[in-house]
Formats: structure tokens, C-alpha cells, sequence
């Protein structure tokens, strides 16, 4: 799985401003909406639902929230930088300020997890999420990460 099959150039935020963990699934929900044509408010539950069985919050300042919702077709990722990290519970209890959104059909078993494990490699070289960091450009993050999930994990070392 590349992350061009979850990630569009249209789902990538460079800046985005939250002050709480309430408030940035709450503009993520609406980006989502947005973007792949959902109603916000549902995937907001869906958000908040997770986030209530541990926080989706990996530490190393990054979040993978992630959902399931029925009459999805396909899976859908949303990365977003954001302007000042935000407390989110994350299991290193340090902000966070770079977040993949991921949202799955409900029978999508296998392929959520395969696309979760693909999100989690790519963004957990320390060196890749500075570059990340490094860039308010919404088309030169989309095409660092397309890079990052086009290479193996090998040939990515080798090139940070």
C-alpha cells in the first residue's frame, strides 16, 4: 500500500490552528468532511469514540487518529501540521504537532491496520518529521510524504 492509495494533494494542511485536543478533532472533522464529502459532526464521534478507548497520540510530537465509518468507500487519510503543538495525551505526554488523519470503511479490517502500520513507519524517523516540521507548504509536505511511503524503510534511512 503507497500513500498516494489514502493521501490526496487536496487532504493536506500545512498550518493548521487548535489550542485543545476537543478543538483539533473538531477541525479535523470538518476538514475531513471537506475533503472526502462526510458529514463532519459523524466523524467527529467517531474521533472522540476512539480517542476514549486510549489517545491515538504515539509520541515524538505525532497523532494517528483514526476511525471506521459506515458508507465509506475506500480509505482516506488527512495529514495536518499545525501551527503550535497541542496537548493530546500522548503516551510520551508531550505535545503534539503533526497529525494523520485516517478514516476506514467499517468492514475494512485488514486494510485499516495494514494502512496504520504504513503511516506509523513512515512517520516515525525523527529526521522525516523535521522536514515535516520544516515545511508550510502544503505541496511539499503532500510530495515528502508520497517520497517517504514510495521507499522502503532501508533506502529512506539511507536518504535522511
Amino acid at each position: 500500500m503507497e500513500i498516494e492509495d489514502i493521501l490526496q494533494r487536496n487532504a493536506v494542511i500545512a498550518s493548521l490552528r487548535a489550542t485543545s485536543k476537543k478543538q483539533l478533532l473538531q477541525e479535523l472533522s470538518k476538514a475531513a468532511a471537506s475533503a472526502f464529502d462526510l458529514d463532519s459532526r459523524q466523524v467527529f464521534d467517531i474521533l472522540l469514540e476512539r480517542e476514549r478507548l486510549g489517545s491515538t497520540g504515539v509520541g515524538s510530537g505525532l497523532a494517528i487518529p483514526h476511525g471506521k465509518l459506515p458508507k465509506l468507500k475506500g480509505l482516506h487519510g488527512l495529514f495536518v501540521r499545525l501551527e503550535k503543538p497541542v496537548e493530546f495525551d500522548a503516551i510520551d505526554d508531550e505535545p503534539i504537532d503533526l497529525v494523520f488523519l485516517l478514516l476506514a470503511p467499517e468492514g475494512s479490517g485488514a486494510d485499516h491496520l495494514k494502512a496504520l502500520a504504513r503511516v506509523s513507519r513512515i512517520l516515525r524517523d525523527r529526521a522525516f518529521c523535521e522536514k515535516l516540521r520544516g515545511s508550510d507548504n502544503p505541496d511539499a509536505i503532500f510530495a515528502l510524504l508520497v517520497e517517504a511511503g514510495n521507499s522502503t524503510p532501508d533506502q529512506f534511512r539511507a536518504a535522511s
